[in-house]
């Protein structure tokens, strides 16, 4: 084999469409842009959304709502968990908390939520607690510390 006998597969490569040429060539007179109106102009290209100069949907439909961007994202974790998963007067941490598998992500932080019963007593840390999660966990024994 040589360097020659390397060609393109056929029908790979397609020559460039050639407009406005003549009659003959197929692509004349109105270059394939079809006969009048705004997109047979030369800046016919009209933005996405363009309804032809009434009033476009996304400006006739009304606003919803907003994107609070300070919006905190916590892991949660519930009290009933904690009672399940660790000993007593353990100290839960969120690195205590992904070791465990309790929660995926930090996030942000983590928050306490008080669904379930807590018996024992534990030193939980995180960045937030319900009230009722704080209710529980006092009343078990337990201490609190907001990171």
């Amino acid at each position: 084999m040589k360097i020659k006998d390397i060609v393109p597969t056929p029908g790979s490569r397609k020559k460039a469409k050639v407009v406005g040429r003549g009659r003959s060539s197929g692509h004349g007179k109105t270059s394939t842009r079809g006969s009048k109106g705004q997109g047979s102009r030369k800046s016919g290209n009209v933005r996405a959304g363009f309804e032809g100069g009434q009033m476009p949907l996304y400006r006739r439909l009304p606003k919803r709502g907003f994107k609070n961007f300070n919006r905190k994202f916590y892991a949660i974790v519930n009290v009933g968990k904690l009672n399940d998963l660790f000993d007593e007067k353990t100290e839960i941490t969120p690195e205590a908390l992904l070791k465990a598998d309790v929660i995926k992500d930090v996030q942000d932080g983590v928050k306490i939520l008080g669904d379930g019963m807590i018996t024992k007593p534990f030193v939980v840390k995180a960045n937030a607690f319900s009230a009722l999660a704080r209710q529980k966990i006092e009343a078990a024994g337990g201490k609190i510390e907001v990171i």
